[in-house]
């Protein structure tokens, strides 16, 4: 292995500890995000509030070389406050239109609380998660090489709020569930906390503050895409990726649950996000190729918000991730 991959693999491995140091208990979370960065992807965070969600988004933009813009979705919010406008200029006795950008034109972008603005604001970002560009008064403007939306929503709080359409959900390369920390980690979130607020009490008092370590800068990233784009998948993989997509929208062929329990299966977005995020986890994990382990293990995260549930299965509490574990026992590699 060369050394320009080398370095990227060191660098990668270094924003994923300094975000272990700022997220405790949420190990699984944090490699999600880092592989969402990797995939070239935009990711749909959900969890209850005081998860750490917007938290942990922070802790992957402060350690990076990268422009960091938080847009707090409101029923109020306007499409232009999302990607800009054209806005008026006289200068003397002339006058012209220029555009001002929004929000949206930064490398990492949260999209706080997504399903609280109206279906209008939310559409206004599906350009620009998935073309890489706005267009606003018919022109035409590129988002940066490095650039990924990571939006969050509270899983249980819904008045006032507007739910994502499925079209604007399989957008997402994978959706990823925080979840309450074991006793253990929240008591070293409590340690984590206090620090935090007793090192800024004396930084306001006039002490100085703590040495800052060095950005990740964006190439690694892109040398980490590079090599990634490498990683070998078997014939059987490819298949067997295709097979686990398939198997939700043949689901009578796969047993009576799966058969009560799926409405409408994924789209060929899942099978492209399962090759993304397999490859992406091989490379994170120090493989060349990939293993069926690497596609098991981000499965879940792949169908959770693609799957269209029956009412019988909603009705019984059967969740996305209920239906990923039986598709994954029915589904053999051929």
């Amino acid at each position: 292995m060369n050394q320009t991959v080398t370095s990227a693999r060191e660098q990668i491995e270094d924003l994923r500890a300094r975000m272990g140091q700022a997220i405790i208990g949420q190990r699984d979370v944090i490699e999600r995000l880092i592989i969402g960065l990797l995939a070239n992807g935009n990711l749909l965070v959900e969890g209850l509030p005081g998860l750490a969600k917007t938290r942990a988004i922070k802790a992957l933009a402060k350690n990076m070389d990268a422009k960091f813009s938080r847009i707090q979705f409101t029923p109020d919010l306007l499409p232009s406050d999302v990607t800009g406008t054209e806005v008026l200029y006289k200068s003397g006795d002339e006058t012209e239109f220029r555009f001002d950008p929004g929000p949206i034109f930064a490398n990492i972008v949260l999209a706080d609380e997504i399903n609280r603005a109206p279906a209008k604001v939310q559409a206004a970002l599906l350009e620009a998660m998935e073309e890489r560009q706005v267009t606003v008064a018919g022109t035409t403007h590129k988002m940066e090489p490095l650039f990924m939306v990571m939006a969050t929503q509270n899983p249980v709080e819904q008045e006032g709020t507007y739910p994502l359409p499925e079209a604007q959900m399989d957008r997402f390369l994978m959706h990823v569930n925080i979840t309450y920390p074991p006793v253990g980690d929240e008591v070293e979130v409590i340690r984590l906390v206090r620090g935090e607020e007793i090192a800024a009490m004396q930084e306001q008092q006039g002490a100085a503050p703590a040495a800052k370590p060095v950005p990740i800068p964006q190439d690694a990233v892109f040398a980490a895409r590079r090599e990634i784009g490498a990683i070998a998948v078997a014939e059987a993989v490819e298949r067997y990726m295709a097979d686990l997509v398939n198997a939700t929208r043949i689901p009578a062929e796969f047993g009576e649950d799966l058969k009560r329990w799926i409405e409408v299966g994924c789209s060929p977005r899942a099978s492209l996000a399962l090759d993304r995020c397999a490859r992406t986890h091989a490379w994170l994990n120090g493989r060349d190729y990939v293993d069926p382990e690497d596609v098991r293990a981000i499965l879940p995260d792949v169908f959770r918000h693609r799957l269209g549930l029956s009412f019988e299965a909603q009705g019984e509490g059967v969740t996305p991730d209920k239906v990923s574990a039986e598709i994954v026992r029915q589904v053999a590699l051929t």
